[in-house]
């Protein structure tokens, strides 16, 4: 198979290469391999004639784009959970530190792993983009994706409540809580009406989202993961700023069957700052909010 000849060494050598390159673009262990043994071949051997070193430019670039090409549509990784903006333990007495830490580090943890999973192989967008089409990708995507983003969005609208109380709704926000329910009391009395068990049965969300239009705000309430960006969830995709986990392992371990008493107490860690904020996201871009991870 081999001849004396080093110029027909060198060309059966790039052909092999050259076949191998399809199990560069699988295995991406491969690839490494194959690019790093490709640099040391080169480096030992003589000058060729520019035809030669031409090929081996060629086939350099080829393994290199190979290689991208396997990272690109590899297995995903692409959410992570994101960490709190505080302690465990800043919540209480409201919520307190074990069910935060079992919340975190348990259940939303457990969604995240599920959505890279279910997104292996497939192309990398932030969570947000998934949420319109969710109930038609399926049950992986709207359960554990919707998981993942409801959490993520939680997170960041809770601050300690010694913080927390110096926050205010901005004048916008403002403006649309009277126009739309007439108080802020009046607003949060129709919240805890419809968080309450009677009204969002088992397990679920309770949200205060901006309508398509962007001049008024409702209360409504989703199953299990679901969330008013998923089309099909309700009428109309509608756009979040403040919502509440109304899920068992959000509050048992403080308030047992209690859920009315977590829902009241949770006002006085809401941060009116962030949903002042995603309030004005939503009012100009029509669109929901972007969360971290």
């Amino acid at each position: 198979l081999w001849s004396s000849n080093p110029t027909h060494k060198r060309s059966c050598a790039l052909s092999i290469l050259t076949i191998l390159l399809l199990t560069l673009i699988m295995k991406l262990a491969v690839a490494t391999l194959l690019v790093s043994s490709a640099a040391a071949f080169s480096m030992n051997m003589k000058a060729d004639s520019g035809a030669a070193a031409s090929r081996r430019e060629i086939l350099g670039k080829t393994l290199a784009a190979g290689a991208a090409a396997f990272v690109a549509t590899g297995p995903a990784n692409a959410y992570t959970v994101p960490d709190l903006p505080y302690a465990f333990e800043a919540l209480e007495p409201y919520i307190d530190a074990p069910t935060m830490k079992i919340h975190h580090d348990k259940h939303h943890a457990t969604y995240v792993a599920n959505i890279n999973k279910a997104m292996e192989g497939k192309e990398e967008v932030p969570i947000l983009d998934l949420m319109a089409d969710a109930l038609e990708a399926g049950p992986a995507v709207r359960n554990n994706g919707g998981g993942h983003y409801n959490h993520a969005f939680f997170w960041d609208e809770m601050a300690p409540a010694d913080q927390a109380k110096t926050t205010k709704p901005s004048a916008q926000l403002s403006a649309l809580i009277d126009s739309s329910f007439g108080s802020m009391d009046e607003m949060k009395a129709k919240f805890e009406a419809m968080a309450a068990p009677g009204a969002t049965f088992g397990s679920g969300w309770v949200w205060v989202v901006v309508n398509q239009a962007g001049d008024k705000l409702e209360i409504v309430n989703t199953a299990n993961q679901d969330n008013p960006l998923m089309k099909g969830v309700k009428g109309e995709i509608m756009f979040p700023i403040l919502g509440l986990d109304v899920w068992e392992h959000a509050y048992y371990l403080k308030y047992q069957n209690r859920r009315p008493e977590y829902v009241s107490n949770w006002w006085n860690v809401v941060n009116w700052d962030k949903v002042s904020e995603n309030c004005a996201y939503v009012v100009k871009n029509h669109a929901g909010v972007p969360v971290r991870g």
